[in-house]
């Protein structure tokens, strides 16, 4: 299995630095939806403290929690790829302090520094993959232990 990294320490400090100066630190409640999906992405967090629970529609009334994020973590990654919406939702789970980058002024940022985008780019394709990794094991798991279908 690939291993969980954080989007700000696996970038070298100095495109850090440069990223950082594009934050912008917010806060959300204890059960405020932060985003739904479908909905336009043009931004991303990471979170500084609390959880979020990713979220997929089920059923009109029925959510299900597909992933729990918490300090370190990015929030969203929609924003880099066409067509540029939401594939879950999100929910603060408790008080969550995060920083939060304005997607076109990333892009531009990446433009200008190349090695800032690839890192970035890099980064973010790692930490899908260990979340896929994660949530196919855990699917694994429950069709092994509920013995229903087949993967």
């Amino acid at each position: 299995m690939t291993k969980a990294i954080k989007l700000l320490t696996a970038l070298p400090l100095p495109q850090r630095a440069r990223l950082m100066e594009l934050a912008q630190e917010v806060s959300f409640p204890e059960d405020d939806r932060i985003f739904e999906a479908g909905a336009r992405a043009d931004r991303f967090w990471v979170v500084r403290s609390g959880a979020v629970s990713l979220t997929q529609q089920v059923t009109s009334v029925q959510r299900v929690t597909v992933a729990s994020l918490g300090v370190g973590d990015l929030l969203g990654w929609s924003w880099l790829f066409p067509p540029y919406e939401w594939d879950f939702g999100a929910e603060a789970f408790s008080p969550v302090r995060a920083y939060e980058f304005d997607a076109a002024s990333v892009l531009d940022l990446c433009e200008r520094d190349p090695q800032l985008g690839i890192v970035l780019v890099r980064s973010v394709a790692e930490i899908l993959a260990h979340r896929l990794e994660s949530t196919r094991g855990r699917l694994m798991e429950h069709y092994a232990l509920h013995g229903r279908g087949s993967l």
